[in-house]
């Protein structure tokens, strides 16, 4: 603009400005949108706090908390307000962010203090924005937002870093002057790349803000060879030409168009039940290779129904269908004396017309029962009741069933604490790495120890059980043990869930100031029982194991339970094969392992198996972490879910983390890059989709963009070659269709590939390689193919025009800039070559629509063999409407006097619409051949690694192709090929 102001081409300045001012205003107003658009979401994935309103129990964003509303506190929760404790159990928080304090600190909800107490003494209150590190609680909002003691030091957590590099100091404070220049030059640095973007953003940003700079070093090379190639005229129209020569190299709105698409990308996920909270992952989600999911609640329903309950000294009790998992009276009870092992399982129906009894029936002369339900009881955190909306439930959904089972027999925790006389002591509650919880309660001079959890754990605490119903208790041997094992197998192999009950009674009275050991109170165990809860896979759970195998993806399963009950859900979702029974033992022992068989592998044991696990059971939070690099070692590209605190290390080391949005703490929030709203395993594939949606949408419009520069450049610069008898170039396009072209052809249409829908094949293809990014030898080929093509197209017009049907007279020195009867068939001859290069850009914005299907057959199953291509354009009504404006727009600038002679320097045309309709006819000709030729040479290289068999052949060929050792000679395996 400046330079052509400065040579008093006004209006070539004129239109330059104005193309610059256009710009800036789509581009500030899309942004704008774009930034409200992530603004939005950003706070759908805001801390969250349950809040006890009406009777129920409310997931709501903290903003909405107020003082006064009840609030439930839990382990990895960040406090949402200053609240006043009424109820505290083992609770600790982490206040370092307030006073500086490094070790969490305990409260007392039963304390009270003076108002002069600072709030590190203020053992009462919990403080916003603190993390809970321990326990649970409850209290009442007093105090929110610049109300709370966190909000009164706001200003000072809010201040922003320097944005100034320290100059680097000697120990004793001092700096050579060479220090100072160096934190000038690093500062200076840090502007100038944050101005380009070359430091700021995500990584496909920041590359692409170097693309551009590379580009316009490239076009500082076009404009210096026009003006070389007119031996460095001083002449305005060449320097005009050189400056628009470089400007057509410049992708102006790529990094514009990229944000837009990313803010419309998270948008589209929302409704999809995904938040995105780091812009880096919707880069990644395209290129996962392998998932680690968890079980409960992500690819099971996480509504549990207690389904069997045994007591070794009694028998099994057993749940019929129940239509409300919150009723307890809903479904029939019965009873049989035969422990699980010796159950053959029946029908709901069989069960309900032979064994149907009443709780009252099984509870009469029942001690042992008794006992059992008091564990399942008390030793349970979540509430059931009845209101005036029927049963409701408040809790985890484990401790919900087992809690509604106890209420079939009128044993809940509610009647048992206020009409029975049990109170609470303390609490030891569940610990993933102990995998145990323990209460301690108090009922007129005795105190009671109830502890549930694990199996495994729960038993190797146990030192008695009570094994014939009319004798006293014994010790609990091997043998026992194994018995115990077997029973909770049987129920593991029926898809239950399984845990275990145990108590004792405290040797001495104990003060309640006193604080209890847990390993003390955890051992020595008389055992109770064991209880089966059923959790159903959810409906869309096997379809989306499924679709993540045709799409190249790996499942794995995470989880805490039992190894059989792991595999039974595995199996119905689809992970591992559903015939189990034909598969060899040793390849069934290498698809489901437990932790402690994975944890007991050093890396160098893990990297020489053939294959990593699909199922680990009994997982631990470092059992993910390991997992994890497992992965990595292996050039995998994983997705782990997580929802707790001990969850957060394996979702920072994971390429994606993705934290559930309903039973995650916010600490898992916080270290994840996805959450899903819904805890869906079907929604992880939804991120997917829209990952690789939106990459492929990235590819198009970068391809579309540079193909498009190439055809410039190439045109505008080999068209030098048109010399007329004083030796100055004549163009081919002027200056001012040069950046028509620009601003007509390039932002609009590019913002509408950005919203392209999905590809039909888009989940049918291996994941994208993110080492090459969005620049695969693909996208680059057809960048040069489509590039060369468009030009020699032009250039072909322009040519076909002057010299075909003219009589190639190029004018003697003034074509360049003005019209006459002797530049008649130049002014022609250009307008055509404008109308050509302007029309293969907006189609080719089309053909872009799917880089490989024809424009005229992008739906390959669908009917409308000729009227397809119609329904396509029409679906992306954006990209309709922008090719449609930039088809029209060229008529005016055709055919309005003075603006076609005088401003775009060329002349309205007649007979040449003949020229433009063949060239476009060899446009498409040409694109559409590239592209057939691509789908012949993409078949054939499918052909060679597509091996045959059905899907699950196919995705299990890996594991069912080797034979390995026994488990103990595994990790002496040789290294082999990593897969």
């Amino acid at each position: 603009m400046a330079v052509s102001f400065g040579i008093a081409s006004y209006i070539e300045g004129g239109v330059i400005a104005a193309v610059i001012i256009l710009n800036i205003v789509v581009g500030f107003f899309q942004e704008f949108n774009a930034e409200k658009t992530m603004d939005s979401l950003r706070s759908l994935s805001s801390p969250t706090a349950s809040a006890v309103r009406d009777g129920k129990t409310e997931v709501i964003p903290t903003a909405e908390i107020v003082p006064g509303d009840m609030v439930e506190l839990k382990t990895g929760d960040t406090v949402p307000a200053d609240i006043r404790l009424l109820e505290a159990v083992n609770f600790e928080t982490d206040e370092a962010l307030l006073t500086g304090e490094s070790l969490p600190v305990q409260k007392d909800a039963e304390a009270t203090f003076d108002i002069e107490t600072g709030p590190g003494d203020r053992l009462n209150v919990a403080f916003s924005s603190s993390t809970i590190t321990k326990g649970r609680a409850r209290g009442i909002v007093f105090a929110t937002g610049m109300k709370t003691e966190i909000g009164s030091i706001a200003a000072a957590l809010r201040a922003t870093g320097s944005k100034t590099r320290p100059v680097k100091r000697k120990p004793d404070g001092s700096a050579k002057p060479h220090r100072y220049a160096q934190a000038w030059g690093l500062t200076a640095g840090d502007f100038i790349g944050t101005f380009l973007g070359v430091n700021v953003g995500t990584p496909l940003q920041r590359k692409l803000s170097k693309l551009a700079i590379l580009l316009f070093g490239v076009a500082v090379v076009c404009a210096i060879i026009v003006l070389a190639a007119n031996d460095f005229s001083n002449n305005k129209e060449v320097i005009i030409y050189a400056v628009a020569t470089g400007l057509s190299m410049i992708p102006a709105c790529l990094v514009v168009v990229l944000t837009i698409t990313m803010a419309a990308g998270t948008k589209r996920m929302v409704h999809r039940h995904v938040i995105v909270r780091r812009l880096d992952s919707l880069e990644a989600l395209g290129g996962v290779t392998d998932i680690c999911s968890d079980k409960t609640g992500t690819l099971t329903q996480g509504k549990m129904v207690a389904k069997r309950a045994w007591i070794p000294a009694k028998g099994s009790y057993s749940v019929g269908t129940s239509n409300n998992p919150h009723d307890p009276t809903s479904g029939s009870l019965s009873f049989d004396p035969s422990p699980p092992t010796k159950i053959q399982v029946q029908s709901e129906t069989t069960e309900k017309e032979e064994r149907a009894t009443t709780s009252q029936e099984l509870m009469k002369d029942n001690p042992l029962l008794e006992h059992y339900l008091d564990v399942a009881s008390l030793a349970n955190l979540a509430h059931v009741h009845k209101s005036g909306e029927g049963w409701m439930a408040r809790g985890d959904p484990t401790e919900i069933a087992i809690q509604v089972f106890v209420s079939r027999f009128n044993w809940n925790r509610e009647r048992l604490t206020k009409e029975e006389g049990w109170a609470q002591v303390a609490e030891f509650p569940f610990d993933s790495d102990v995998k145990k919880m323990s209460v301690i309660f108090s009922r007129a001079d005795k105190r009671m120890v109830f502890t549930k959890g694990a199996v495994e754990r729960v038993i190797s605490s146990c030192h008695l059980v009570r094994w014939e119903e009319n004798s006293e208790p014994i010790e609990m041997t091997e043998k026992i043990r194994n018995c115990i094992l077997e029973n909770m197998e049987a129920l593991a192999a029926q898809g239950l869930r399984v845990l275990a009950f145990a108590s004792k009674e405290l040797d001495r009275q104990t003060s309640s100031e006193v604080e209890y050991a847990r390993e003390d109170i955890e051992k020595d165990l008389t055992f109770q029982g064991l209880i089966g809860l059923y959790d159903p896979p959810r409906v869309e759970s096997a379809g989306a194991v499924k679709q993540c195998h045709q799409a190249g993806i790996s499942v794995h399963m995470l989880t805490g339970d039992h190894p059989a009950t792991a595999r039974a859900i595995a199996a119905q979702v689809g992970i591992i094969p559903s015939n189990s029974s034909a598969i060899a033992k040793d390849v069934a022992d290498a698809m489901v392992m437990t932790a402690s068989q994975f944890d007991k592998l050093s890396d160098d044991d893990i990297d020489r198996l053939p294959v990593l696990p699909l199922v680990i059971a009994r997982c631990s939070p470092n059992t993910k972490v390991r997992m994890i690099e497992a992965l990595h070692r292996r050039q995998c590209f994983a997705a782990m879910t997580g929802d707790g605190v001990n969850d957060s290390p394996s979702l920072k080391r994971a390429d994606v983390g993705i934290a559930m949005g309903q039973a995650g703490s916010d600490v898992a929030k916080d270290a994840s890059d996805i959450v899903l709203t819904d805890d869906n395993f079907a929604s992880i594939l939804n991120a997917v989709e829209e990952g690789r949606r939106m990459f492929d949408n990235i590819q198009k419009f970068v391809l579309h963009l540079l193909a498009e520069n190439i055809a410039q450049a190439c045109t505008l610069l080999i068209g030098l070659a048109f010399k007329d008898s004083s030796g100055l170039s004549v163009f081919p396009l002027a200056p001012v269709e040069i950046l028509w072209v620009i601003m007509i052809t390039s932002g609009m249409p590019d913002m509408g590939l950005g919203v392209e829908v999905a590809a039909p094949d888009i989940m049918a293809r291996p994941p994208q390689s993110l080492k090459k990014g969005v620049f695969t030898i693909e996208v680059m080929v057809d960048m040069l193919v489509y590039g060369f093509w468009m030009a020699a197209l032009c250039l072909a017009s322009f040519s076909v025009v002057l010299f075909g049907f003219g009589d190639g007279n190029l004018g003697t020195g003034g074509c360049n800039s003005n019209y006459s009867e002797e530049c008649d068939t130049v002014f022609r001859a250009r307008a055509t070559t404008f109308v050509c290069l302007t029309w293969f850009a907006l189609f080719l914005a089309w053909e872009m629509v799917n880089m490989r299907r024809s424009f005229f057959r992008m739906q390959p199953k669908s009917n409308k063999y000729f009227t397809q291509w119609m329904h396509d354009v029409w679906r992306n009504q954006f990209l309709f409407w922008a090719v449609i404006a930039g088809f029209v727009t060229i008529f005016p600038t055709l055919y309005i006097p003075v603006i076609n002679r005088v401003v775009f320097k060329h002349e309205g045309i007649s007979w040449e619409w003949g020229v433009v309709l063949i060239e476009a006819v060899l446009f498409f000709g040409g694109v559409e051949s590239w592209k057939w030729a691509k789908r012949i040479y993409f078949r054939r290289q499918a052909k060679k690694v597509a091996g045959g068999g059905d899907l699950e052949s196919k995705v299990f060929e890996k594991y069912l192709s080797f034979s390995s050792p026994s488990t103990e000679e595994k990790t002496s395996l040789e290294p082999k090929e990593k897969i």
